[in-house]
């Protein structure tokens, strides 16, 4: 499989990699707006370079593309590689509104192509080793959720377009949120029905910088994600309270069981983690585009878009938001 690789930004090289090191895929093309930040990714495998993803995409070069750009330009990337016949792999989150989620899935669909959204942390060693511990039943069913991440929204501190509403879709809640959300509905076991939330915008930027989510999930249980920017340290916690126990993962500490006054070591961290979980991401890509299921669901994708709109309602109105009575169109972007 020839891939090509829109947008050479942060995690870039963490793709390139991941192609390089995989059998049967090749990183054929990059492309940024800024030539040399392309050419700094594609240099090392030989891949062309270009400044339009238009040109990427019509080159002949590729048989699938990486869309690793701002939140608000996945849609028309997604429409424009699909009517091309070529696959997509798309970083999180998969749109800004639900109904570009709607239309990316649609005109996919319709040219035949397999789309998957890049959520990361389905991947990562940590979140997978708890997955598998509650699988085990060791702990029993969960009972609640807490997730604290920390982040940093202040000026300077992140590309630009982060801080725009119009691009990025909202603040910390669309960005970082977005990943909290993710794994809290996954582990937690149920789609949310439910979202309470408030936000703070500090540092005089334009979109929110901190924010509280409640979530109560279809099974019953309950869920608290915090996003704190510029934190005293660096902080990544996700918590499963179980019947008979409770789980930790961290990236930075590992996958811990504490039970009946013991805390067990399920997983230590290393610092091939992170490029791993990247290589397993776009192995899991491949075998979709092969016919196998991707272990995220588009579902799930599009369920991830709608709980951080509907936090935005939810921070906006002042009260909790029933998921099915939201509208369809985020309040970060009123």
């Amino acid at each position: 499989m020839r891939i090509g690789l829109i947008g050479a930004g942060a995690v870039a090289s963490l793709h390139a990699h991941a192609a390089e090191s995989l059998p049967h895929v090749r990183l054929t093309a990059v492309c940024d707006l800024v030539e040399e930040a392309a050419r700094k990714v594609a240099a090392p495998l030989g891949a062309a370079t270009f400044t339009d993803y238009r040109d990427l995409i019509g080159s002949g070069l590729v048989d699938a593309v990486i869309v690793n750009t701002p939140h608000a330009l996945h849609r028309q990337m997604v429409l424009d590689a699909a009517e091309l016949g070529l696959h997509v792999l798309v970083e999180k989150p998969m749109a800004t509104t639900l109904a570009d989620c709607d239309a990316m899935r649609a005109a996919c669909d319709s040219a035949g192509v397999t789309m998957v959204i890049g959520h990361i942390q389905h991947f990562l060693p940590e979140k997978v080793a708890a997955d598998a511990l509650l699988a085990q039943g060791e702990c029993g069913a969960p009972v609640m959720v807490h997730d604290y991440r920390s982040t940093d929204y202040r000026p300077g501190a992140r590309s630009a377009w982060f801080f725009s509403s119009a691009i990025a879709g909202g603040g910390a809640l669309m960005n970082i949120g977005a990943h909290c959300l993710d794994r809290s509905v996954w582990l937690g076991g149920a789609t949310a029905v439910s979202v309470t939330a408030t936000t703070a915008q500090r540092f005089g930027v334009a979109v929110e910088t901190d924010g509280v989510i409640q979530l109560e999930l279809a099974n019953e249980l309950s869920a608290s994600i915090s996003v704190v920017s510029d934190a005293p340290r660096r902080i990544d916690e996700l918590m499963v309270v179980c019947e008979r126990g409770v789980i930790t993962a961290d990236p930075r500490r590992g996958t811990f069981l504490r039970r009946d006054g013991h805390t067990r070591v399920i997983l230590e961290p290393s610092s091939s983690d992170i490029p791993n979980a990247f290589r397993a991401q776009l192995a899991d890509f491949v075998a979709a585009v092969a016919g196998e299921p991707s272990r995220v669901s588009l579902d799930h994708s599009r369920h991830v878009v709608e709980l951080v709109l509907a936090a935005y309602e939810s921070a906006m109105l002042g009260r909790p938001v029933a998921v099915a009575e939201r509208p369809r169109t985020s309040a970060a972007l009123a």
